[in-house]
């Protein structure tokens, strides 16, 4: 990434800290789903589904 990819994040307002915070969510989310495909996990049916139809998820009551 370069300075002018944290434009539109910067254009709302966030500051040098809240970008270091963005940053480490992305990470950790992009560690988090190459451990999970490096291990096989497989989504359950109900995400499988959700993200098929592009609905959101609900708990079940």
């Amino acid at each position: 990434m370069v300075e002018s990819d944290w434009k539109p994040v910067r254009d709302l307002g966030f500051d040098d800290s809240a970008c270091l915070e963005v940053g480490h969510i992305v990470g950790l989310f992009n560690y988090l789903t190459r451990l999970a495909d490096g291990f096989g996990l497989k989504l359950d049916r109900q995400t499988e589904e959700a993200g098929k139809s592009r609905s959101a998820l609900t708990r079940p009551e």
